[in-house]
């Protein structure tokens, strides 16, 4: 299982129809995950095991602040 948070940015499997970006930030996550395409800015929801099957890599963690 790959490790993911919140600000993370991550690559999908197929990419986004904008052809801008292959990359979407982390922009929300509880039972469902949102994440917004770094090339145009658009919003998508997964529930989290559609997300996790998506996936493709993790790109950039961020370390989260204590």
């Amino acid at each position: 299982m790959v490790k993911y948070g919140l600000n993370d940015i991550v690559q999908m499997k197929k990419d986004h129809p904008c052809y801008k970006s292959k990359e979407w930030k982390i922009i929300r996550m509880g039972a469902d995950i949102k994440i917004k395409c770094l090339g145009c800015g658009t919003s998508v929801m997964f529930p989290r095991t559609e997300f996790e099957r998506k996936l493709k890599k993790v790109i950039t963690h961020v370390e989260e602040e204590e």
